[in-house]
């Protein structure tokens, strides 16, 4: 009979109670949970996985005051930071989900449901990621930064360009769901064709007049939004911005 493994986590936010308790679900003996006011020091006795989870400022910080152990593993869940950060221990891993954990029973079940993680260090990061059934990419050190920059960028940055959609609908009697359906169905598409393939619109056709009109359209504290935007666009398109004027 397989044993199995035990974990214990510093740091109960929606992060770290959301994979408690996924692994937890999964098979894995949760030995305890600790908060700010803990003392953390013997933190790895009798467990095969220590996870810090506590924001990414303090991971370095919280890692030092823990006691190593030659048997256990730490491992953080930043996905911005390297391994060094997890110094002075010598078994270390990062385990990054690539998902959105709004609250820790939504984020278990994400967790569980085939989601990405971006590991790295300790062959036990692997193992937690099977035990839910996820998928998961290696990513070095030195990429960390622009692995996350761009998980910040498909996840915040699309809420971000979401709240653009609402204030500027906001006042002219359109479903908020028309365009969360058309969002929906753009994702689809990327998936499907891949970005270029997948742009429409004036930007996409090189139609500058009604981009114009966009613009005179739009309450001025919304121009350098979706003039970057749209010259991200254009980008696709044809390696330019827009064109001069707009």
């Amino acid at each position: 009979m397989t044993v199995a493994p035990r974990l214990r986590v510093i740091g109960p936010g929606r992060a770290g109670r959301s994979l408690a308790a996924a692994l937890q679900r999964a098979g894995w003996e949760l030995v305890g949970l600790l908060g700010r006011d803990d003392d953390v020091a013997g933190a790895l006795d009798g467990t095969d996985l220590l996870v810090v989870a506590t924001p990414d400022a303090t991971v370095a910080e919280v890692a030092s005051r823990v006691q190593p152990n030659e048997r256990a593993v730490v491992a953080h869940l930043a996905g911005s930071l390297g391994l060094d950060v997890l110094a002075p221990h010598r078994r270390v891993a990062a385990l990054h989900p690539l998902v959105s954990l709004p609250d820790a029973e939504v984020g278990a079940r994400r967790l569980a449901a085939g989601a990405w993680f971006a590991v790295a260090g300790d062959p036990l990061a692997v193992r937690a990621v099977a035990d839910l059934d996820g998928r998961w990419f290696e990513v070095a050190d030195a990429d960390r930064a622009a692995y996350h920059a761009a998980a910040a960028v498909a996840s915040n940055h699309l809420v971000a360009l979401m709240g653009q959609v609402a204030r500027i609908a906001g006042g002219i009697g359109v479903p908020a769901e028309a365009y969360l359906d058309l969002a929906r169905a753009t994702l689809e598409n990327v998936a499907a064709l891949g970005p270029e393939a997948a742009l429409t619109g004036p930007v996409a056709r090189g139609d500058w007049p009604t981009v114009a009109r966009h613009l005179a359209a739009l309450d001025a504290s919304e121009h350098d939004a979706y003039r970057a935007l749209a010259a991200a666009a254009r980008r696709l398109v044809d390696g330019h911005g827009l064109p001069p004027g707009l």
